[in-house]
């Protein structure tokens, strides 16, 4: 972040202060290129509407709202084969995320592997592979019982979660498999399992060649056939409260034709959607490999409100809808999708979803070696080693799990400096709404400039808030892969967050607050707080392996700043740290002159 600007006094020139004065110089040409950078970024003015009790749907969302999506072929590799060998960094990593919530963390494992994979009983290994050859994004197995053991005990270890689970509906004429699997997922996961979702993507059974020429008309009737056959099984009423969920769609059915049809009779917990913006099944090219669709909120609607329509539809009749998996670029990620860029982009999708009706939506991550997932183990066949490489998108999740509180909110896009129709615009906005959206408690706010650490000031008008607290995530540049902070901290190779955790506090906010935020990165604000009463998460949340020192709400190692701008403390903005180092290098020559 570049420096707040300012002038320096000279004295008298002598024979001795030449190195004195060439250091001078230099600090002088510093901080006036910054200023000329600062100035050429006009502030951004946050104009927050009073509450958010008019928008459509109006939806409360939890703190628990970002979940954390699976595939099932590779779940072993992740989490480990049985409740004994799970990886001290996946440990780590989820604990973490489960730290800064109060409500069960959201775990949700399914995908196209598992809507053909088969539950074996009798199985005593987790989870073995049926068909080498398989396409890589249907990848077949047969898991048994120990799946169950891993999850119970990973909640058990890392803190409650609740659990999301796939049923097959590949081939519902014989659906043995799946009375079985709901069976033991009850029996085993019990009040943590949240949900079965019937199928996985129907819309493209036919594309792939599942289902010969399927269509919705197909479908309504043979969930139909499954419901009635886990209602009526040889173990009595597997389903006798809400518990489904469906259709799964993502691309080419409707979720208001698939109500329409038939769907909205039958008893469902959640209405699922799944949805990429674009794709690389068939390779690279210039849509799926461009890092500006990413950077610009411009593209964010139209893409979190595919399904308007049937989400309008769902409210009316009481059902939540989540969206089980979301990321950049489905069929294994692009040369975007491990960058920055993918993690402002993971933020601003997830509150979009948020403000546009949906109840929940999970970052999705897959096999050893996708540019999306949000974390890989050493190698696809050593998971117990440190040495995990944390992904973009993993920090886009530790932002959004400080981002709601634990009391509700309604998220509104603020469309600032209308980002939402001007796709020139670098920032985009939210409001979050507490009292049943009456009141503006927090606000997330988004740089997508690229300008090597260039901060941009947005400001907070009068009597919005007394003071606030801030967060910031950031890296040098939107194509930056690695050098991403969150709070200061980044995430080490054993899923552990290094580095001081750092708040900035703004305490005279009564009369307006300018906030710097670099370029890129994102905040999140939460108002009318101070450093004795903020409601951040504080503390270690490390759990295993090296330099294990317990879970804590509260602690020493996180730190605070106070002032009326923006520090970069812990950051990767390079403005203050040059600064530094010219004040350093004129302390060391003062003796000399």
């Amino acid at each position: 972040m570049a420096p707040p600007c300012r002038s320096f006094a000279t004295s008298p020139a002598s024979a001795h202060s030449f190195l004195r004065y060439f250091s001078l110089f230099l600090l002088v040409l510093f901080n006036l290129s910054s200023c000329a950078r600062s100035a050429s970024l006009s502030p951004v003015d946050v104009v927050i509407p009073q509450d958010a009790t008019s928008q459509s749907p109006f939806t409360v969302v939890q703190d628990n709202f970002l979940g954390i999506s699976f595939e099932l072929n590779s779940f072993d590799t992740l989490w480990g084969e049985t409740p004994l060998t799970m990886p001290n960094p996946m440990q780590n990593y989820l604990a973490n995320l489960r730290a800064r919530i109060q409500s069960p963390l959201r775990i949700r494992v399914g995908g196209n592997s598992m809507d053909s994979s088969t539950f074996v009983p009798d199985q005593s290994q987790m989870i073995i592979l049926t068909d080498p050859n398989a396409y890589f994004n249907d990848v077949p197995v047969d898991f048994g019982p120990t799946f169950f053991d891993v999850l119970n005990s990973m909640a058990d270890i890392v803190g409650e979660m609740d659990f999301i689970i796939t049923l097959s509906m590949q081939d519902p004429s014989n659906d043995t498999d799946v009375i079985e699997l709901a069976r033991a997922a009850d029996e085993m996961l019990g009040a943590r399992l949240d949900s079965m979702l019937l199928g996985n993507e129907p819309d493209l059974y036919s594309g792939h060649g599942t289902r010969t020429n399927y269509t919705i008309q197909d479908y309504i009737p043979e969930i139909g056939e499954v419901l009635h056959d886990l209602e009526n099984s040889v173990y009595g009423d597997l389903i006798p409260n809400p518990v489904i969920g469906g259709p799964t769609i993502c691309c080419s059915w409707d979720l208001s034709d698939v109500l329409d049809a038939g769907l909205s009779q039958y008893p469902y917990k959640y209405y699922t959607l799944q949805h990429y913006p674009t794709n690389i099944c068939n390779g690279a090219n210039a849509q799926n490999t461009n890092i500006s669709y990413f950077v610009s909120h411009t593209n964010i609607p139209s893409y979190a409100q595919w399904q308007s329509t049937g989400i309008d539809m769902a409210h009316n009749a009481s059902v939540p809808v989540l969206m089980t998996e979301y990321n950049t670029v489905s069929c294994g990620g692009s040369n975007v999708s491990d960058t920055f860029a993918a993690s402002l982009w993971a933020i601003d999708a997830a509150l979009n979803f948020a403000a546009s009706g949906l109840s929940g939506a999970f970052l999705h991550t897959r096999e050893y070696g996708v540019t999306y997932n949000l974390f890989d183990p050493p190698s696809p066949t050593d998971s117990t080693a440190s040495g995990w490489r944390t992904g973009s998108p993993y920090y886009s999740a530790l932002f959004l799990s400080e981002t709601f509180p634990p009391s509700g909110v309604a998220v509104l896009d603020i469309n600032l400096n209308n980002s939402i129709y001007d796709p020139a615009a670098t920032v985009a906005g939210y409001a979050l709404y507490g009292q049943n959206g009456t009141r503006c408690d927090r606000l997330v706010l988004i740089n997508y400039g690229n300008d090597g650490g260039n901060a941009r000031n947005f400001t907070i008008g009068s009597s919005i808030a007394s003071s606030a607290g801030v967060r910031v995530l950031e890296a040098p540049t939107i194509s930056e892969t690695t050098k991403i902070s969150w709070a200061g901290q980044t995430v080490g190779p054993n899923g552990e967050l290094e580095g001081t955790q750092t708040t900035q506090y703004y305490t005279d906010c009564a009369y307006g607050c300018n906030i710097t935020i670099p370029g890129p990165g994102a905040a999140v604000i939460v108002l009318d707080v101070t450093a004795s009463n903020a409601s951040f998460y504080v503390g270690n949340s490390t759990i295993a392996g090296p330099g294990y020192q317990g879970n804590s709400t509260e602690g020493s190692s996180g730190t605070t700043t106070s002032g009326s701008a923006l520090k970069s403390v812990g950051s990767y903005g390079k403005a203050w740290g040059w600064a530094a180092a010219g004040m350093v290098m004129l302390g060391a020559l003062q003796p000399v002159l």
